[in-house]
């Protein structure tokens, strides 16, 4: 199983390292930049974990363009927070800078999403921030 690492993620001390901030990991079966178009495309059994952020990714393709920081996953896509949260589409694109995310459905398909709501406080003014 190939390997890559895409930016740095944090320290197991005490203190974070901000030199590790960021960090993703992925392995798959096979890997390929480019560094000409600064795109690095991993295939089969693609799996990306990003620490810092409580993520994990299962896809067949995922496509990292350094240029752009955009990662794009394709294919049986699941995206896994610490939380629970849980996204599943054909094709999930991520805007690093940008912390944003666009998920698209296979044809004739549904992204799904499952979200972890926060309850607030029973005894809490509802009006009160």
């Amino acid at each position: 199983m190939a390997s890559v690492l895409v930016g740095s993620a944090p320290s197991a001390a005490a203190e974070p390292d901000p030199s590790k901030e960021g960090l993703i990991t992925i392995e798959s079966d096979l890997q390929t930049a480019d560094n000409s178009t600064g795109v690095v495309t991993a295939r089969g059994n693609v799996r990306l974990v990003h620490v810092e952020r409580g993520v994990v990714a299962t896809s067949r393709q995922a496509q990292y363009f350094t240029k752009e920081a955009r990662i794009v996953l394709s294919g049986d896509v699941d995206v896994v927070q610490d939380n629970g949260n849980l996204l599943s589409a054909d094709r999930v694109t991520y805007w690093l800078d940008e912390e944003r995310a666009l998920a698209m459905p296979a044809e004739g398909e549904q992204v799904l999403s499952r979200w972890l709501l926060e309850t607030r406080d029973q005894n809490a003014d509802p009006l009160l921030p």
